[in-house]
């Protein structure tokens, strides 16, 4: 029985250590996440600034 509750230790501590690498793993991933968020908001807000001064600037004159 002691073998038994030896062996049971081993894999719970085996086990711990796996879920705190993977939590460490998520959080990581997940702050990457909200930074590449942030990044394609900004080309997004890029892309928009270029798409009006492209519309502004090919616009015909009212003569025209």
């Amino acid at each position: 029985m002691n073998d038994g509750m030896k062996k049971l230790e081993e894999i719970t501590s085996h086990l711990q250590n796996e879920v705190s690498q993977l939590s460490s793993e998520i959080y990581s991933q997940q702050k990457e996440i909200n930074s590449l968020k942030l990044e394609i908001n900004k080309l997004k807000n890029i892309i928009i600034d270029l798409e009006n001064n492209i519309e502004s600037t090919n616009q015909k004159p009212p003569h025209y």
